[in-house]
C-alpha cells in the first residue's frame, strides 16, 4: 500500500509518521523470528494494530467480554484461533474485523514478532504488527470483544513492572504493563514487550 496521506499520515506529520513506518518494517525485517512448533498447541495469531494520532504513536488493545471460554476480562490483542484453510495472517485479520470492525483493507501489515504460547489456553500465538488509519470506524462486538482501548506507546515504555515467576517448572521474566487504572499481563505483555524493544531501538537507528 505504501505510505499514503489519505489513510495513514496525519495532516502536517506525513514524513514523521511515514519515517516511524519504514523504520518499524525494516527492524522486523532484519530480525531473525523465533517459531514455535508444538502439536499439542493450537494456532492462533494476533494484530498488533499501531496508528498515529494527535502527535504520538498509538498501539490498540481489547478488553475481552466475560461470555467468552478463555482469557475472560483480559486485555489483548484482536485476534483468535487459525481455521481450517487460512494462513495466520488471514486469521489475525479476520479475527480484527469480527472483533473490532476493523476492515483487512485498512492494515498494512508490517512483519511479524516472535511466537509465544498461552500457558493456561494452550495456544501459539504468532503476532503481526501493522498500521492503521485513525480514526477508524471500529466498533468492538460485544461478544468477545467489550471494549476497544488505546494506548500512547510513550506511555507503555514507561509503565513496565517485570516480576521473577516459575512457569512450567523453569523460572521466568514475567512482564506488567500498567496504563489507565488498566493491567497488561500474560501473553499479551509478553508481546507487547517484544514490539517495545523493538519499536526503542528502531527509533534509535
Amino acid at each position: 500500500m505504501g505510505c499514503a496521506p489519505s489513510l495513514y499520515c496525519p495532516p502536517g506529520r506525513c514524513y514523521d509518521y511515514c519515517n516511524m513506518e519504514q523504520k518499524l518494517r525494516e527492524a522486523l525485517a532484519r530480525r531473525q523470528k523465533q517459531t514455535i512448533t508444538d502439536g499439542k498447541r493450537l494456532s492462533s495469531a494476533v494484530l498488533l494494530p499501531i496508528y498515529y494520532k494527535e502527535g504520538q504513536c498509538y498501539i490498540l488493545f481489547t478488553r475481552r467480554t466475560e461470555k467468552v471460554k478463555e482469557h475472560k476480562g483480559q486485555i489483548s490483542f484482536p485476534g483468535g484461533a487459525r481455521q481450517d484453510g487460512e494462513s495466520l495472517r488471514e486469521t489475525a485479520l479476520r479475527e480484527s474485523r469480527e472483533e473490532i470492525n476493523l476492515s483487512p483493507a485498512d492494515v498494512e501489515v508490517l512483519g511479524e514478532l516472535d511466537d509465544t504460547v498461552t500457558v493456561v489456553s494452550n495456544f501459539i500465538v504468532t503476532p503481526f504488527v501493522g498500521v492503521i488509519p485513525w480514526p477508524n470506524d471500529l466498533k468492538a462486538d460485544g461478544w468477545e470483544t467489550d471494549e476497544i482501548i488505546e494506548a500512547p506507546i510513550a506511555a507503555l515504555l514507561d509503565s513496565r513492572e517485570d516480576k521473577k515467576e516459575v512457569s512450567e517448572g523453569k523460572p521466568v521474566t514475567s512482564y506488567f504493563y500498567h496504563y489507565g487504572g488498566r493491567v497488561i499481563w500474560g501473553a499479551t505483555a509478553r508481546i507487547l514487550h517484544q514490539f517495545l524493544e523493538l519499536y526503542a531501538r528502531a527509533m534509535k537507528s
